[in-house]
Formats: C-alpha cells, structure tokens, sequence
C-alpha cells in the first residue's frame, strides 16, 4: 500500500504512555518495512472511473501478489481514443466481464482487439431491486448478504472466471461488471485469499472502490438519474461487508480454499493461482 514519509516534525506530541518520540519511531519503522509501489494501484482514465492493480499485497509464504498481472475495473465499454491506447499498453491478454447479457447488449462491451480474449462469464445472483432495504438494516450485513448469494447463486461463474486467473497464459486479465465494486470485488477478493492475502488486506482493496463510486455516481447521474436515485446504499463499500462475507464463507465452506474446490477448482488450479500471481519464493 502507499506510505507517506512522515517527518519527525509532522509527528503530533501526545501525552500518556506513548510519546510522540516513540510514535514517530513506530511510524518510521513502519515506513521503511513496507516496499515502494513500483506501479499506481489506481490507472486513471477519462471514462473508466475504478480501474486499479491488485498487486503489492503480501501473499502466501512471505511472497508478494505480483503487479500488472490482475486488474479489477468497472465497464469498459467506453473505452476509446488516448483511453483505449492507455488500455492497451497494460498488455492485457483476457478481459473477464461477469455483467449478464442485458447489461452487456444495453452498454456493449470492451472493444475487439488481436490478442485480446474476452469471457463473458454472467455471475448470477438476486436482483438487488427485489431485496428489501429497510431503514433500520446494518448496511455491511445488507451487503454481506448479497456477497454470500453470489458464493451460491453466482458460483458456475466465479469458479469459471477463478480457473481463468490460475492460467499464466491468460495473464494480464482484467476481471470487470457494471461498476467494479461487487461481483467483481468478491471474484477479485476470492483470488487475492486464495493466494494468502489476509481479509484485512482484501477488505481494504475493496474499500478503495469508495472514492471511485462517487465519480462514476457523478457521471451516472448525469446521463440516467434513476440507476443512483435511491439506490445511494448500493454504491457503498465498507469494508466490514467484505469481512463479514469471508468469515462467513468459512463458516460455511471450512476455508475459502475448501469453497473453491466445491466450486470445481483443482488443486492444481490453486497451485497455478498461486505461481501466476505471487512473486517466486
């Protein structure tokens, strides 16, 4: 994750049993720990508004999960001009879009290129819309609860779109849906903690959606109010959802490596998983 330097001036002073001495050397150490990005996490392009690397965080076995190799994104159907060269110089091999086929037919799909092999893997689940909302629901349960239906109703997909990410020939893949946030964010969240990222690691990717949510609300609201209006609670993510969601799962499951082998992954996927994106041991 990015760091700010922080100097010992910055360091506010604080009373108790800690001093401000003793804080700026925790922070320092902190600091010096933890590896320089060598790429952005966040890609910024004109009409694609939550696109980012999932490299950087730490894996199994002390190893890393490698950049450039997984990218998560909303649609990218808009993509063209200087925003399609910036797409293509990323190198992507595999687009996976778990959109279902009304969405992909309303809004198109990610442009045709050589080389470029795109799935359209339909993750099904409840219409949210159907799902009651009332004014005294905890919204991370609210949430959660959408994430376990995908786990259920949505796993032909996710074990199809899990096996694509295991194969290093498919790499770089792009894993997208309408706004990136949910099916995309528990597609990328099973593939981070099956190649040993902790849930607070993955929980605090997924919250990085957040700030991008209020762009493309920003843009959405422009062109069709009625997909935002009212519907404000689906755009949020805590990371508490995320949390509650893989405790769960394993709950259910035993592990998050057990629910990918009843989803119909191998062992030898997960070992391909596992080499694809970490760094060499």
């Amino acid at each position: 994750m990015s760091t700010e330097w922080v100097t010992e001036g910055s360091m506010p002073r604080t009373e108790g049993s800690v001093g401000w001495k003793s804080r700026f050397r925790d922070v320092r150490r902190y600091v010096e720990c933890v590896a320089v990005e060598p790429y952005p996490r966040n890609l910024t392009f004109s009409s694609a508004y939550n696109f980012r690397d999932v490299g950087g965080y730490a894996g199994a076995d002390g190893r890393t999960v490698r950049w450039r190799r997984l990218f998560r994104a909303d649609s990218l159907h808009r993509l063209e001009g200087e925003d399609w060269a910036a797409f293509s110089a990323l190198g992507v091999r595999t687009v996976i879009d778990l959109r279902r086929t009304y969405e992909v037919e309303q809004h198109g799909r990610v442009p045709e290129a050589d080389g470029l092999d795109y799935r359209n893997l339909v993750l099904e689940h409840v219409d949210w819309q159907d799902v009651p909302y009332p004014a005294d629901v905890v919204h991370a349960r609210w949430l959660a609860d959408r994430y376990l239906n995908f786990a259920e109703d949505g796993h032909v997909a996710l074990a199809a779109a899990l096996g694509v990410i295991a194969d290093p020939d498919a790499a770089p893949v792009v894993v997208h849906c309408m706004a990136g946030k949910d099916r995309t964010g528990v597609t990328c969240a099973l593939a981070l903690a099956l190649v040993g990222v902790s849930d607070a690691d993955v929980a605090a990717d997924y919250a990085l959606t957040e700030t991008s949510m209020r762009s493309l609300m920003e843009y959405l609201r422009g062109r069709d109010p009625a997909s935002v209006d009212g519907r404000e609670h689906m755009f949020d993510s805590p990371a508490e959802a995320m949390l509650i969601f893989l405790r769960e799962l394993r709950e259910r499951h035993g592990s998050v490596e057990s629910y990918a082998r009843d989803i119909g992954l191998t062992d030898a996927q997960l070992s391909s998983m596992r080499a694809s994106l970490l760094t060499p041991a």
